[in-house]
């Protein structure tokens, strides 16, 4: 008897020990196989997705929260938490930090992210692998397309999956401006610029600032005579053209507004001086041009997007897991929702707010009603959109991730206190 005691004792701590070990692992909402995509389907339901995103635009942040969220709700029962960051580096620093203090799951599920920032995290080993050309709606995506399958340079290696497109564009307002008078070069941005003194002036580069570094470096594909030398990273040729680049700028600077002083520091406090009539340029990188902008009344009516007639940086944005993403089935709903063709037909609409190009190439979509969505918003674009013959003949791809900090840092240093 003595002898059986211990025993039940040990059985009943095993017994103990494996169902708290069962109940930890909980394979029956967790688990699933992606290669099976109903399998993924239902491990997300029920989950909160937790999403990582630039939260600099509150018409994005609406458009996500109505269009997203609503149909992971409706649809697969999850639940959309939107973390809105100042810059993507916010998200990739959460990410690093969580590793180094050995948190697995996380706290992200989904990022928002393209260029450096995903570099960073493939080059750290810190992305879910191996899952983008498994999602339904990736068949809708032209991986053989070199601006998607590389990123700023960085093959993507289905470690991240396409959102949306998008190319700098300037805008202008119609009724003070005849367009055939408007600059087509970053030449003839200059001269326009020392003959209209106090009526220009762009985004200060730098972290959340994209838009500014992205000014920048057209100009320094046009100033160096092309933009495929910028492709991968070489720092002789930095070390060539950098400082033609910061003369063209200090050029300009006196001739700025505020004479340079003083930079707005993203694109609502640029549209707001435009709209108030203090400069003649805005900026945008959607594809439904100022269109998006007129609806929510931040800029005039009358304004229109145009280009030059080269060298307007164009590229892709992505969305990525992480490793230790704690949801990863719900994660990977929404990036396949994110391609859905219909939803891809709203993001380009103005009165949606988000206003972004396609990250699916239509020409693969095959449901009749799908094509019909995305053919009637693409009409709906209006005069306030730059041509697409117009953006087709500018476009440029974006320079090596590797680039972004020299930029930045080079024009804090070389243009922005270089008279102070």
């Amino acid at each position: 008897m003595k002898h059986i005691i211990p025993f039940l004792l040990l059985l009943t701590i095993l017994l103990s020990a494996c169902s708290a070990i069962a109940g930890t692992a909980n394979p029956s909402s967790t688990s699933f196989d992606i290669n099976d995509w109903d399998s993924v389907v239902a491990a997300a339901k029920g989950q909160t997705v937790t999403w990582y995103l630039w939260g600099g635009s509150e018409s994005i942040n609406s458009f996500v929260d109505a269009f997203y969220g609503e149909a992971l709700k409706d649809r697969y029962g999850i639940t959309l938490h939107r973390v809105p960051v100042a810059d993507t580096v916010d998200a990739v620093n959460q990410v690093l930090s969580e590793k180094q203090a050995g948190k697995n799951p996380g706290a992200v599920d989904l990022i928002w992210i393209n260029g450096a920032n995903f570099l960073s995290l493939k080059q750290a080993n810190l992305l879910y692998p191996d899952w983008a050309n498994k999602l339904p709606n990736s068949l809708l995506v032209n991986w053989d397309n070199p601006a998607i399958n590389r990123d700023f340079g960085t093959p993507v290696d289905n470690l991240e999956s396409p959102w949306s497109s998008a190319q700098f564009q300037f805008i202008y307002d119609s009724a003070r401006l005849n367009p055939a008078e408007l600059p087509r070069s970053y030449a003839q941005l200059k001269e326009w610029v020392i003959e209209h003194p106090g009526r220009f002036t762009y985004i200060a580069p730098g972290p959340g600032a994209f838009q500014g570094t992205r000014f920048v470096k057209g100009a320094l594909f046009e100033i160096s005579g092309g933009a495929d030398q910028w492709s991968t990273f070489d720092q002789a040729t930095w070390d060539q053209w950098s400082p033609e680049l910061w003369k063209y700028l200090n050029e300009l600077k006196p001739y700025l507004w505020r004479n340079g002083e003083t930079y707005p520091k993203d694109e609502n406090e640029l549209h707001s001086l435009f709209a108030n009539q203090e400069v003649d340029f805005s900026i945008t990188q959607a594809a439904v041009g100022a269109g998006a902008l007129i609806e929510q009344g931040l800029v005039p009516a009358t304004s229109k997007a145009f280009v030059f007639d080269q060298y307007m940086i164009g590229d892709f944005n992505y969305v990525a897991i992480p490793a230790n993403a704690p949801n990863k089935a719900a994660a990977l709903v929404l990036a396949n929702l994110i391609l859905d063709p219909g939803l891809q037909a709203a993001q380009i609409l103005p009165e949606n707010g988000f206003g972004l190009g396609y990250g699916i190439d239509i020409n693969r979509v095959t449901d009749p009603a799908a094509l019909v969505k995305l053919q009637d918003a693409a009409k709906k674009l209006g005069d306030a959109a730059t041509s697409p013959v117009d953006l087709a003949k500018s476009l440029a791809g974006d320079s090596d991730a590797q680039y972004q900090n020299l930029v930045e840092t080079g024009w804090r240093q070389n243009v922005l206190v270089s008279s102070k």
